[in-house]
């Protein structure tokens, strides 16, 4: 399997305003792993076990390699599920199970549950401003 990045586009809610978070997933050879790094609180580290069972849940394979993902910038706060469906969308990217090129063109924001279905999430008005913003059609 070639390396593959995976880049989706989403938004983190800064105050009113919408900010741009690009999710970056990497998928290497070693012992199966997944990270999420960015600065994403209790409700983003948690989404890991919603992805995995999402992702299994609603037909895909779950990538038993190491994932890194990262929510850039870095230095801006993410909180709360709604970078489920961006997350889970770059991880099958990046393991080539859809195309990863469709991804860099649309905005992605929602909270998952673990059969796979996206939830509600606050902010989602926001978002979708955001999304104008940057010319990005959004998927919720």
């Amino acid at each position: 399997m070639a390396i593959v990045l995976s880049r989706v586009a989403t938004f983190a809610i800064d105050g009113v305003e919408p900010r741009r978070v690009t999710v970056e997933v990497d998928i290497r050879p070693g012992l199966p792993a997944f990270t999420i790094v960015g600065l994403g609180d209790a409700a983003v580290r948690e989404s890991r076990e919603r992805i995995r069972s999402a992702i299994l849940n609603s037909g895909f394979d779950f990538p038993q390699r190491r994932i890194t993902a990262n929510l850039a910038p870095a230095s801006l706060r993410k909180a709360g599920p709604g970078f489920d469906a961006a997350l889970a969308l770059a991880v099958l990217g990046a393991s080539e199970q859809v195309p990863a090129g469709t991804l860099e063109r649309v905005a992605v924001f929602g909270e998952l549950s673990l059969n796979g279905e996206l939830r509600d999430s606050p902010g989602a008005l926001v978002v979708a401003e955001g999304a104008r913003r940057a010319s990005k059609e959004l998927w919720r």
